[in-house]
């Protein structure tokens, strides 16, 4: 296939990818209204329940005691869903802003992120979005954040598509590598992926490691060249990591740096001046309470 075919289909893929964001966004805004209702009225729920709760207690002693467990064994379970529609509710609700964090947000617009979030949700939605396409696939996640770690200013929508575009990559190298083991009869394969999260002298470093099929050195020397994939037709347009290398490095003046090993796995680690970052957390901790 020649060079120009190759830049076609790669379009069209990009095409593709638009309009799959423009459709995402709006069926996003859709359901944020409904999704408010039901948290809303989860919420009020809960005030009811409690104030059932009182009125049960009121009567206590003037209702049979098999028909008072009766009615209490139905308060507790109402109060359990409640709490359960709420939170489900609410995760949903994050979820969607997530994506619409990155199909509205301002071009080249930093703003005080909250990076654990960012990174757990997106780290997440990646892998569901694996999920959606392999129910078989499985994968344990560890994510280790620092505690306490202060917001930093980034540009969200961007950093979340390079935390996308390496979870995907980490996706499809440790389902690769399971099916590889699986092929040899190896049934103690464990497919994981590390985040690692930390601002240390000034720098937001991220860290995301898998232990995947690892990448050819042939590949790694021109990994965020244009066109460049390990994946075959249909599963990888070559633009990802390209993509990732200009957000980390030309929208955030960072660093991207790479250490794999072919058939054991692959660390991508991201590198942010966020000096600001430590400095917000300095005047906020002087701050009177």
């Amino acid at each position: 296939m020649d060079e120009t075919q190759t830049m076609k289909e790669q379009m069209i893929q990009l095409q593709k990818m638009a309009s799959l964001g423009m459709l995402s966004a709006g069926i996003a805004h859709e359901i944020q209204n409904p999704l408010n209702f039901v948290i809303n009225f989860s919420r009020l729920s809960v005030g009811l329940v409690n104030e059932l709760q009182e009125a049960i207690d009121r009567v206590k002693g003037l209702v049979d005691e098999d028909a008072a467990a009766d009615i209490q064994d139905i308060t507790d379970s109402l109060r359990l869903n409640i709490s359960k529609i709420k939170e489900h509710g609410e995760r949903a609700a994050s979820v969607i802003q997530g994506i619409l964090l990155i199909s509205r947000g301002r071009e080249n617009e930093r703003v005080h992120t909250d990076i654990k979030h960012l990174l757990h949700e997106y780290v997440w939605l990646s892998y569901h979005a694996k999920r959606a396409n392999d129910k078989q696939f499985t994968v344990t996640i560890r994510e280790n954040y620092q505690p306490n770690m202060p917001h930093c200013m980034v540009i969200p929508q961007d950093l979340s598509r390079a935390v996308i575009n390496i979870m995907s990559n980490a996706c499809y190298a440790v389902r690769q590598r399971a099916k590889n083991e699986a092929a040899k009869g190896t049934t103690d394969f464990r497919p994981t992926i590390s985040v690692e999260a930390a601002v240390q002298d000034g720098r937001l470093v991220i860290s995301i490691t898998d232990n995947g099929t690892g990448i050819p050195n042939a590949v790694q020397e021109k990994i965020f060249h244009q066109t460049v994939t390990t994946k075959p037709v249909g599963e990888g347009t070559g633009l990802g990591m390209q993509i990732t290398h200009n957000i980390i490095t030309q929208s955030h003046n960072g660093e991207i740096a790479i250490t794999s090993a072919e058939g054991h796995g692959t660390t991508v680690t991201f590198s942010i001046p966020v000096d600001d970052c430590r400095e917000r957390q300095q005047q906020t901790a002087q701050q009177p309470i």
